[in-house]
């Protein structure tokens, strides 16, 4: 039963992992490079406890907004970006626009399978588990994903476009704050007011919900779609560099 439980909390990563992987058509990243940004996603689960700790620490609060945003959403993000500025940012391999959606994705899928391993582990019984893990797979999981894409288009436009690098980098963890506090503000509160008999208000909340995580992946198919662009034009630019160059 065990192996059921670890193959559905790993299966949506793995997906999601070789869907970005082969949306980089021009210059595939290199599969140790891969791993890194993996590995820096799993490390930045303890990073974002001991920050939480330290919040909670100088300010405990009791509300869904607290929860969902000092809990989760901005410690969570600020860690994963950190871990890009430091090991991601300066390495040679971060060399197209495109590549700052496949690290950061990389990260955001490390950090997710863990926590995702956590949670369906977390329960008593096969059949929790397994509703556990399901959820999760068609919910959080890609949201981990999506708040990445956002982060790592951000992060591709400061890398690229150094006269308006501020503005980018602010954005590239500005965004991916805000939308996944807002992604867990929505279900948290859903579910608060469904065990407090307000069926109704939370059933408007969980269409909310749903409406804005279509609006999200729509808003991340496109951010991949343009860097893909961004990416073929630099690349063809670079074999025409390439070719005078010879002549």
């Amino acid at each position: 039963m065990d192996s059921i439980i670890l193959a559905l909390a790993i299966l949506p990563v793995i997906l999601l992992a070789l869907y970005i992987y082969h949306k980089d058509k021009y210059e595939k990243e290199p599969f140790r490079m891969l791993v890194f940004a993996f590995l820096l996603g799993i490390f930045s689960i303890p990073l974002d406890i001991l920050l939480v700790g330290f919040i909670n620490n100088i300010w405990v609060g009791e509300t869904v907004f607290y929860e969902a945003f000092w809990e989760a959403g901005i410690p969570e993000e600020l860690c994963k970006w950190t871990l890009f500025i430091l090991f991601i940012w300066p390495k040679k391999d971060f060399n197209e626009f495109f590549d700052g959606i496949v690290y950061a994705a990389f990260i955001g899928l490390g950090f997710a399978c863990v926590e995702n391993i956590m949670y369906v582990f977390d329960n008593e019984s096969f059949g929790a588990a397994l509703v556990t893990g399901v959820m999760r797979a068609l919910l959080s999981v890609p949201g981990h994903f999506l708040f990445a894409v956002i982060m790592g288009y951000f992060l591709g436009m400061a890398k690229f476009q150094p006269d308006l690098r501020s503005k980018y980098l602010i954005l590239s963890i500005l965004c991916p704050i805000v939308a996944h506090g807002l992604f867990d503000y929505l279900l948290m509160l859903a579910e608060a007011l469904s065990e407090n008999n307000m069926e109704l208000i939370a059933v408007g909340l969980y269409v909310i919900f749903i409406y804005l995580d279509i609006k999200m992946w729509k808003i991340g198919v496109k951010q991949i779609a343009k860097m893909q662009e961004r990416s073929r034009v630099e690349h063809n630019n670079e074999i025409f560099r390439k070719i005078f160059k010879s002549k």
